[in-house]
């Protein structure tokens, strides 16, 4: 490698790509010392088991294990929930907000042990990469970035495979472990294997976080959600933090089969993926915000709400958490936050989550007003003289053209 570096901080799973990772820095570059960095964001301890003796027989000198899943929900997530966002109407970006927290600890590590450079694992075909990147350009340009399946000569994952049975090194994947996956306090995320194909109906071992809707239980569960300053901070009147109570939503909908969606998304770097995501507690948070926001915001500002919303959602699909527009986007958010406030009681059946009772102290819905029966307050005569400068240019461009 024409590269120098003394000491490369990965970013370290356990899982095949950095399992190769490791010792792939060894033999390429001379005399580096390699640190394992592993965040935990919520993945679940089966995947974190063993990881730092595993981290050091990789060829790691040292594993760092970060606990992120408090600041994880507390700073990215609930962020993002109070600005509405959802990539392309469907997904709920688990994957994409993990990332910048993840980056950020990374650095915080490599600044921490003195390392030149860091390195992750993520392909030259993904989104991953650019976020990584993106984030790690933000916080620290001065350290040199690796990024091994852009330089490597190993294509696939059958290439991983006979890398590391070449050195006797162990690993739990296979070949016949077709589904890449992303988990988080979050949600779950499945691509490859039979979803390659649009055709295909996802099989039944494609989900692992929900419970199949068919199989969900035949009566409904409801629950009510209170909402401060468009943040969710208790469930049937228990206060939680941010992290207990998504860890409480998530299995209370997956047992009804909530959260799941099957979309192709537009990547950032061109092409089109499918992927299987399942985010039952989220799903659940979503609605109940707005079904709130659908009480306290008039017209335009929900409109604006909405654009907030959009861009936002590009943003940290895009991996530009630590940008000026970011910071922008987020204070949008927070004022129009600050009149969400109220409760909401969501049922829950076979797969879908509805706000079916909501109620506001900063409401704008009006009984008297909209009611379809005798009224004091609104005299219907009015609207007469609104639709016809409602549509005066209309009306002008008519009488012209004749």
């Amino acid at each position: 490698m024409t590269q120098t570096v003394k000491k490369v901080v990965v970013a370290y799973s356990g899982g095949l790509d950095t399992s190769v990772i490791l010792p792939w820095l060894q033999e390429n570059y001379d005399n580096c010392e390699i640190v394992a960095f592993v965040a935990d964001v919520g993945q679940g301890a089966e995947e974190l088991e063993g990881i730092e003796a595993k981290a050091l027989a990789s060829g790691a000198s040292e594993c760092y294990v970060v606990d992120l899943k408090d600041e994880l929900v507390e700073n990215y997530i609930y962020p993002t929930l109070k600005t509405g966002a959802v990539y392309e109407g469907t997904y709920l970006l688990g994957t994409s907000m993990a990332r910048p927290i993840i980056a950020k600890a990374q650095v915080e590590v490599a600044r921490k042990v003195g390392a030149d450079a860091l390195c992750h694992g993520c392909t030259g075909k993904g989104n991953d990469q650019i976020r990584f990147e993106s984030c790690f350009a933000a916080l620290a340009p001065e350290l040199t970035v690796i990024a091994p399946w852009r330089i490597w000569d190993l294509t696939s994952r059958e290439s991983l495979l006979e890398y590391l049975a070449e050195r006797d090194i162990p690993t739990a994947a296979s070949a016949e472990k077709i589904y890449s996956r992303d988990a988080n306090a979050w949600h779950i995320s499945h691509e490859g294997g039979e979803l390659e194909d649009p055709w295909n109906q996802p099989s039944k071992q494609v989900w692992t976080m929900t419970v199949d809707p068919i199989d969900a239980p035949n009566e409904p569960e409801f629950l009510t959600i209170s909402v401060v300053k468009g943040e969710i901070t208790a469930v049937n009147g228990e206060a939680m933090s941010p992290y207990q109570t998504l860890m409480y939503l998530n299995e209370k909908a997956a047992a009804h089969g909530v959260g799941r969606v099957d979309i192709v998304e537009n990547r950032l770097v061109g092409m089109k993926s499918r992927g299987c995501y399942e985010t039952p507690g989220g799903t659940v948070m979503v609605e109940a915000l707005r079904g709130i926001e659908e009480l306290v915001l008039d017209k335009t500002t929900r409109k604006w709400k909405q654009t907030v919303a959009a861009e936002f959602s590009h943003l940290v699909y895009d991996g530009r958490w630590f940008t000026p527009l970011c910071a922008s986007l987020l204070a949008a958010a927070g004022t129009l936050a600050e009149e969400m406030n109220g409760e909401v009681i969501v049922k829950m059946y076979k797969g879908s989550v509805q706000a079916i009772q909501k109620k506001s102290p900063n409401s704008l819905y009006s009984e008297e007003f909209a009611t379809f029966g005798d009224d004091n307050v609104y005299d219907q005569s009015h609207a007469e003289g609104f639709i016809r400068l409602y549509s005066l240019s209309s009306r002008i461009k008519a009488l012209s053209t004749k």
